[in-house]
């Protein structure tokens, strides 16, 4: 473990999100998710009407406690609730979680955000949006704010691949992505892009060639794997029973992580390794509900290997991969 440099006294072999918080802040953070009442450009016909097919009804806000009050009631009902496990936490990141946090008019979101910022202990924003929701007067805005607190935005990619994204109907393309993370990187602001493990029709080594384009094609500083969680009511469904989704199995998915992280430079964050979803939408993988067992078993996996994140990595310029008969 010589050459990995962030191991925290959790022992993770991997550039935790707990981890660099602390070394952020000097002690542990709540992100505090909260429904900032925006649509999706996916779903009310500005790009393309249905959503992602993967997308259920609340926009991935399925766990927010009480996503029809004010935010400011939102804020207090989340972090009462976490205080009831870590009574000692009195600093938040506010998390504008559910759909795209950047899709209004730059008035609209600074009213919506300017709510919470300034409520007691809250350190820093995360905001969830698209990248063909960066307008330059809502980055110019996310610049500012940027200059006032800790933020992160989290970028929906879940595929660099054209033929996935349009069969999950995710009407924008890989090359709006690195415009957007450009954009949002020319004002130094920190982006964290999310993937999606097991979309239909995708391979083991797409997967692992999502995180290595990933890395490689855009300056980010943190990154979220996912699961894929066949939820009810999704269009998604249809795929499953028509034979173009096949659910990964807890040991396929722990192998792929590992891979991953083995490909990511030690320098970037990673804010998640799976996902939550609730049991009573869930259709499956049933298995990842027991999300600690996944998270212990890509550590007992990485420890068996002997491996970290970063260990292969190699800067762009530099690499050589075969690329598996991949349509790249």
């Amino acid at each position: 473990m010589s050459d990995y440099t962030y191991l925290d006294s959790s022992g993770k072999r991997y550039h935790t999100w707990n981890g660099a918080l602390r070394d952020e802040f000097g002690g542990k953070l709540f992100k505090v998710p909260i429904d900032g009442g925006f649509d999706c450009p996916n779903r009310d016909g500005t790009v393309a009407h249905g959503g992602c097919t993967f997308c259920s009804v609340s926009g991935s806000g399925d766990m927010i406690v009480a996503p029809h009050d004010p935010l400011p009631q939102q804020f207090y009902k989340e972090i009462d609730q976490m205080h009831q496990k870590w009574p000692g936490v009195a600093q938040y990141i506010v998390y504008f979680q559910n759909f795209t946090n950047t899709h209004a008019p730059v008035e609209v979101i600074r009213e919506r955000f300017e709510q919470v910022v300034n409520l007691p202990g809250v350190v820093g924003l995360s905001i969830g949006t698209r990248p063909d929701c960066l307008p330059d007067e809502v980055v110019d805005y996310l610049a500012e704010l940027n200059e006032r607190l800790y933020l992160w935005v989290e970028l929906g990619l879940q595929t660099t691949f054209e033929q996935t994204s349009t069969l999950i109907n995710r009407a924008h393309s890989y090359d709006t992505y690195l415009e957007g993370v450009a954009k949002l990187r020319s004002h130094g602001i920190r982006v964290c892009t999310h993937l999606i493990n097991g979309l239909p029709g995708e391979t083991y080594d797409m997967m692992v060639e999502n995180v290595r384009r990933t890395i490689h094609d855009a300056d980010i500083q943190g990154i979220k794997l996912h699961l894929l969680h066949l939820m009810r009511n999704t269009r998604m469904i249809r795929d499953y029973h028509e034979g173009r989704l096949q659910l990964l199995s807890k040991e396929t998915y722990v192998s792929l992580i590992c891979d991953q992280l083995e490909l990511i430079p030690q320098d970037i964050i990673i804010h998640r390794l799976t996902g939550d979803a609730p049991w009573d939408s869930l259709i499956g993988p049933m298995w990842s509900l027991q999300k600690w067992e996944v998270l212990n078993a890509i550590d007992r996996e990485l420890e068996k290997r002997e491996s970290f994140q970063g260990k292969f990595y190699q800067k762009k310029e530099d690499t050589h991969y075969a690329t598996h008969g991949l349509n790249l």
